[in-house]
């Protein structure tokens, strides 16, 4: 059995990395700041042991080094929603980049021998119409967001090169799943819809995505971290690329109650990336991974859990406004 600590494991994604995890056989310490999109209902059913406390946190950090002599890291703490860095950068650089590199250090002192960093294809800027970004494609952030992410990369990598840590760098498109907070763009809708209010679509709503099931991306993860090379940073992509609003409008059709009504073209947000899109090649050969959600049946089944978990949705709204 290993012990794992996966930050920011009370949230969406590093929730679906922990259950994994625990289903495994491994013991699982999550520590989480509960900030809004992170709750303690996100680890109900699953094995594992959650502590409340913050990546900056020397003091704390250190404490569970020593205590737990942990296998294996698994950071996907961060702050994570676009629009709140452009209304409000600092907390993106005190938690992506001043917690990253205090757990780094953390982790370099107790000697960890497995370090992987959960990051985004946001760091690689935009694409045009086609094209993809592989691992060689130069990091050019245009959010804050992206560019906190890009600086937290950046030092883990510095880590490898400098003291010899064994670390990885896993770079993923959009996710969806349920327990996804319900800022994000497919909760948002769906939450909307079901509530009969407008469904806000930036712009034109032409920009693309490529999405990947939460599951998905987990398993990637946990590939990367069974048989990633440390140094090396890999790609989690599914190929399943939409625009913003061809999503809105699916998600409308699959909850088949004359949604698309409430489409509502709102003013574009500054910087917004046009199209992002994950070369996955080399990741499928050197650590075997492939999604196997195939992206109709996963936006249908998430439709679905939104519209059966409303206090889910109630409590997340009401711990945001805390």
């Amino acid at each position: 059995m290993n012990t794992i600590l996966v930050t920011g494991g009370a949230g969406f994604i590093g929730s679906a990395i922990a259950a994994q995890l625990a289903a495994r056989g491994d013991r699982v310490i999550v520590l989480d700041k509960l900030t809004y999109a992170g709750h303690p209902q996100n680890l109900v059913g699953i094995d594992c042991q959650l502590v409340e406390g913050d990546i900056r946190n020397e003091k704390l950090l250190a404490q569970l080094f020593a205590t737990h002599h942990f296998d294996a890291v698994v950071h996907a703490a961060a702050e994570s929603h676009v629009d709140n860095s452009i209304s409000g950068s600092a907390a993106f650089i005190d938690t992506n980049v001043v917690g990253t590199h205090r757990l780094l250090e953390a982790a370099r002192i107790a000697k960890t021998p497995r370090f992987l960093h959960v990051s985004t294809d946001e760091v690689y800027g935009a694409l045009g119409e086609e094209g993809v970004f592989t691992t060689a494609s130069p990091i050019q952030p245009n959010s804050p967001y992206a560019a906190s992410k890009a600086a937290s990369d950046l030092l883990v990598s510095s880590w490898f090169k400098t003291y010899g840590m064994p670390v990885i760098i896993t770079r993923c498109c959009n996710n969806y799943g349920p327990r996804q907070h319900p800022e994000k763009l497919i909760p948002r809708m769906v939450t909307n819809a079901l509530k009969g209010e407008k469904l806000p679509v930036y712009g034109d709503g032409r920009q693309v995505r490529e999405w990947i099931h939460v599951d998905d991306h987990a398993r990637g993860v946990i590939a990367a971290l069974n048989r990633g090379t440390p140094g090396e940073v890999y790609h989690l992509g599914s190929g399943e690329e939409r625009r913003n609003i061809e999503i809105v409008e699916l998600l409308c059709d699959t909850l088949g109650n004359d949604a698309r009504g409430l489409i509502t073209h709102v003013e574009d947000r500054p910087g917004h990336d046009f199209r992002y899109a994950l070369d996955v090649s080399a990741t499928e050969k050197q650590i075997g991974f492939t999604p196997s959600v195939a992206f109709d049946d996963g936006i249908a089944a998430t439709v679905h859990w939104y519209r059966d978990n409303p206090q889910w949705v109630a409590t997340m709204l009401l711990w945001a406004g805390k």
